[in-house]
């Protein structure tokens, strides 16, 4: 009898993250010359900022007959790999490493939303903009998911070859060259309508040192469930669905309903609950809950969603009596998982360290009793008896 082969996986099969040329959310404007598009890319930027982070992706126009040597400073034409300058108002890189597919999103990384050149580079959508001075018929290739056109002054009409090639052309929006507004806003809605949809992780695979037995099991209040139940409870309200981060060995031992999520990265405390989260789903946000705040309300989860920037990293409360963003009742954004990692590369495995150097919205707490953690039997004993009735 022979044995029947297994199938050999080279690689492990991950989730990759929705990240088109350069970013999650990118638009390529074509169809102009690189000047207007220039010019329409910065009123758009000026009427989205600061509600949003835009990046812009453009090519040199540098005359070709210029000696690209000229163009570098004295430290790159000695050699230099990279050269960071502090302009005391920006921070400038110029490095030799050329663009690719890989390095291109690390670069935007601090962006929400790139708006890309699309005379020069290509972007997963495309806004199209109709200019007597450039046709595209050679460049339809380009426009492989067209979401708005965009009508220089005199245009009236999208043209014959654009029509054959987008059969779905009249049910596209359009705006007329001067409304910058008008624009803007349908660029921030098509924003908004692409946010990450939000799923719910409860923290329930720590050791529980300090309080010498699980945590996550522990009953407080009338309902009798055990806490790491009533933390997916209300999770539940606010969330998609909702997944317990524990550890391998308490999978079995999860009250019935509740979707077991073990720990992919371990030994990391809560952060490696947090990027195992990350890691299953790189393409939704996730509310992170710890189960050992018995005082929270579906009132407050409610405050936090409803606080929501998903164009930053992350959304959290202040932690009471600090100063500092509160890493166990916190909205992670999909782009938080690379600088998550970034932070884990240089050492550091504490989510609350990222939170602080980072872009993220940071709202009032909510009071003081309500993010009160319960860590130790005394504390325990406390909360269950103000909890009893």
């Amino acid at each position: 009898m022979t044995e029947k082969l297994v199938p050999r996986t080279k690689h492990a099969d991950l989730a990759r993250p929705a990240i088109g040329e350069f970013a999650r959310h990118e638009l390529a404007l074509l169809g102009a010359p690189c000047g207007d598009i220039q010019r329409l890319a910065a009123g758009i930027t000026a009427a989205l900022t600061p509600a949003h982070r835009i990046g812009y992706v453009d090519a040199d126009h540098t005359s070709g007959d210029a000696d690209p040597a000229q163009s570098l400073s004295p430290l790159l034409q000695a050699g230099a790999y990279v050269e960071v300058t502090d302009k005391i108002h920006f921070r400038r890189g110029d490095e030799r490493r050329a663009l690719d597919r890989f390095s291109q999103p690390e670069l935007l990384a601090g962006a929400d939303l790139v708006l890309v050149n699309g005379n020069h580079f290509t972007a997963r959508q495309q806004l199209v903009l109709i200019d007597p001075r450039k046709s595209l018929a050679h460049k339809l290739d380009k426009l492989t998911d067209v979401q708005a056109f965009v009508l220089a002054e005199g245009v009236a009409e999208i043209p014959d070859y654009l029509r054959a090639h987008l059969p779905h052309y009249a049910w596209l929006p359009r705006f007329a060259w001067t409304d910058t507004a008008g624009l803007a806003a349908w660029v921030a809605q098509w924003r908004a309508a692409r946010q990450a949809p939000l799923r719910g992780l409860v923290l329930a695979g720590g050791l529980s040192q300090r309080m010498q037995t699980d945590k996550g099991r522990l009953r407080y209040g009338p309902t009798g469930l055990e806490q790491r139940e009533v933390a997916a409870g209300l999770l539940a309200a606010v969330c998609h669905d909702v997944l317990v981060s524990c550890r391998a060995e308490q999978v079995a031992e999860l009250p019935q309903g509740l979707q077991a999520l073990p720990d992919r990265f371990l030994g990391l405390g809560p952060l490696g609950g947090i990027l195992s989260a990350l890691q299953f789903d790189p393409n939704a946000a996730w509310l992170v809950l710890a189960c050992d705040l018995p005082f929270l309300t579906a009132a407050t989860l409610r405050q936090l969603v409803a606080g929501r920037e998903p164009g930053r990293l992350a959304t959290a409360f202040q932690s009471p009596g600090s100063e500092f963003p509160e890493p166990l009742l916190t909205i992670f954004e999909p782009r938080a998982y690379p600088e998550l990692l970034r932070f884990l590369s240089l050492g550091y495995s504490c989510p609350r360290k990222m939170l602080i150097n980072s872009d993220v919205a940071v709202l009032p707490t909510p009071g003081a009793e309500v993010l009160q953690n319960v860590n130790t039997p005394a504390e325990r004993e406390a909360a269950q008896r103000a909890l009893a009735g």
